[in-house]
This record gives C-alpha cells, structure tokens and sequence, in this order.
C-alpha cells in the first residue's frame, strides 16, 4: 500500500534577482516505500531543477486528506479531532487526523477545512492550524497499480469562477477509520496551536 512521504531536497536555487542561493526544500509525494519515494522524487524534479540536487531526508508522514485549491500554492496542515464510541457504544475514543489545505491565510485554511468535511454526519473540532513549508505535491499516477489517492475536481457552473479543489485521499482511508499512527515527524500535543509555525525554519540553506 502506498504513503505519503515528505522528501527534503538540497539544490541551487537562482533567485527572482538572479543571483543563486542554496536552499533546502520539502516535497510530499506518494510512494510504497522510502526507496520508491526516492526514485520518485528524482524522476519527478530531474527535470525542473537546473545542476544537481541532493535528497537530505525522506520521511513517511501521516496525513488523512488533502484539499488542493487552485488558486494559491501555500499550504497549511490542520489537525482535527472527533469521538467515536467503542463496539459496544458505551465508551468514546477521541480520534485525531492531520489534513493539509491550501489556502491564503489561516482563516480561509480553517473555512476551506470546514467545507471539506462539511458532508460528514459527525461533529468535529479543527484544534490548529499551521502553515506548511510543502512546496510541491506529487499525487498518485493513474499508472501505479496501488494508488493511495483519488483525484476529484469540482467545478462551479457560476459565470463568477470559483477555486477549483482537487481531493487526494488516502488509500482506504474514511472519516471513521481507526486512528493512524502518528510518526515522530508531527507535532506533539503541546505543539497543536493555532499559532503558525514553520517546521522547517531552521533548517540550514547553506
């Protein structure tokens, strides 16, 4: 079954000035193994980034869905939670699940967000939003025999355009499944704010 990994390429990056600068940048793609997510990664980029380019790190990450908008390319990953009662329907289990959305602020991720599982017959807390270094997202191909994502486009039929969204869902993945492993890659509980924050920061671009 396939995943979702983030994959941090270091390159030569030339600036809107023209001068170069090294940087480092995070990638999310779908592939079945760490070593599938690498061949990807240089299969995908082989071609856009001028020189070489390094993998640094390549880290499976635990993300339920993504609501893909076309009309911005920042991202935010917002963490949700809802009950679910046991078997029995006596005891409820509080279930969290990370979902990332691209939108221009945190206010339009968190209605954005909304919007999205507004369908669900569940109530649920958005409990943070935090803005995402991901600059690129690399679905499944129609070609991969297990694909861990299934791409819908909707389309409004106003004469005023709308933001076209795109769903990458999981493989197998619905509201109500079990609640999945969190990697050591996420926030911690006492990083689950609304304050932004940029994972990647720190990260060395020299």
């Amino acid at each position: 079954m396939n995943s979702w990994f983030t994959v941090k390429v270091k390159y030569t990056k030339q600036l809107e000035n023209g001068s170069f600068k090294r940087v480092s940048e995070p990638y999310l793609l779908a592939a079945m193994t760490f070593t599938d997510a690498e061949a990807r990664i240089y299969e995908e980029l082989g071609s856009s980034i001028r020189g070489e380019f390094q993998v640094t790190g390549i880290a499976r990450t635990d993300l339920h869905d993504i609501f893909q908008y076309d009309d911005t390319e920042t991202w935010f990953k917002c963490k949700v939670t809802y009950d679910r009662m046991d078997e029995e329907g006596e005891k409820a289990k509080t279930v969290s699940q990370n979902f990332l959305v691209s939108a221009t602020n945190v206010k339009e991720a968190y209605e954005r967000t909304v919007e999205s599982l507004s369908t669900l017959m569940i109530d649920f807390n958005i409990v943070s939003i935090v803005s995402s270094p991901i600059v690129e997202i690399f679905p499944y191909r129609e070609e991969d025999v297990q694909s861990p994502a299934m791409k819908k486009v909707v389309e409004d039929d106003l004469e005023e355009r709308t933001p076209v969204r795109a769903v990458f869902s999981a493989s197998g993945s619905d509201f109500d499944d079990a609640e999945e492993e969190v990697f050591a890659a996420d926030e911690t509980e006492e990083d689950a704010t609304s304050e932004l924050e940029d994972t990647y920061s720190t990260d060395e671009d020299e």
